[in-house]
């Protein structure tokens, strides 16, 4: 990707869509391919990054293998369930809809001084355990719809967010999830409506974050590629803008890795035992 001083961010970012969709596309059919699924479970928020996610399933699997599951709370936004049915039938999807109220609020009962901010990880990790259960009914692996700005952050729920274990977006900045919508006929409104995590009322992601998608998404890329600071504000960044993204990235590495392992033997697991994944015996 060629970076050029004083490219818009929609420029800098750009990407070949159609072959991104269809490099996508193959992704996800020989990552389930190869873990013996045939079919996908997408969690559908409502929001571009399911949307994506639902439409490269659909497109990898055919509509009729894809199990969209809307999984609201009393607290949901109502928009939020109406786009995810709106996707859903734009792509020929059916979807399946479960309450997690029930599993939140009987939680949040026993647990009075519960902050809004706690309760809304208790959401996003109902809704895992929901994914992962109807993952079982179905045989249909879970796909993850976290994209790279939002994994660079650590703006997720840890073992919720993260926890599908194929993800097509997370090499996607936020901006290029965007134009990737675009390009696969995401509805309109689902497209440029404020993205929002919609854990808690009136939430916004930019809000939370401090700085839009589109301006911490080039400095990502610039910082991620070793451009001085002095560089990245020449593009017409701000010195705190610059900050505070490198300082939720230097905060959070350990959001994105697995379980830190004590090694006591010479057989540990990911250090003596490597089997990757295209290493498979036959029956």
């Amino acid at each position: 990707m060629k970076i050029v001083r004083g490219v818009p961010a929609h420029e800098a970012l750009d990407l070949d869509y159609p072959l991104v969709a269809s490099a996508l596309t193959r992704f996800i059919r020989e990552e389930l391919g190869g873990r013996g699924y045939e079919k996908a479970v997408v969690a559908v928020s409502g929001g571009v990054d399911s949307a994506v996610t639902l439409a490269l399933a659909a497109r990898a699997l055919g509509p009729e293998k894809v199990h969209a599951l809307s999984l609201p709370h009393e607290e949901s936004a109502p928009e939020s369930s109406a786009h995810a049915l709106l996707v859903c039938e734009s792509l020929g999807v059916a979807l399946e809809t479960v309450d997690i109220t029930p599993m939140v609020e009987g939680y949040a009962a026993q647990t009075p001084q519960i902050t809004p901010r706690r309760k809304g990880n208790v959401m996003a990790r109902a809704r895992m355990i929901v994914i992962f259960d109807k993952s079982e009914q179905y045989r249909a692996l879970p796909l993850g719809t976290g994209n790279k700005t939002e994994r660079l952050f650590g703006y997720f729920t840890w073992h919720a967010d993260d926890s599908p274990p194929v993800n097509p977006l997370g090499d996607l900045y936020k901006t290029q999830v965007w134009g990737l919508a675009e390009h696969l006929g995401v509805p309109e409104e689902i497209v440029r409506k404020a993205p929002t995590a919609d854990l808690e009322p009136g939430q916004t992601d930019e809000a939370d974050l401090g700085v839009s998608y589109r301006r911490a998404d080039v400095i990502l890329e610039h910082y991620l590629k070793g451009y001085p600071d002095s560089y990245i504000v020449g593009l017409g960044y701000t010195p705190d803008e610059v900050a505070l993204v490198k300082r939720r990235v230097n905060r959070t590495h350990y959001k994105r890795h697995l379980p830190a392992v004590a090694l006591v033997s010479s057989t540990a697991i990911g250090e003596f035992y490597l089997r990757p994944l295209d290493f498979r015996l036959e029956d």
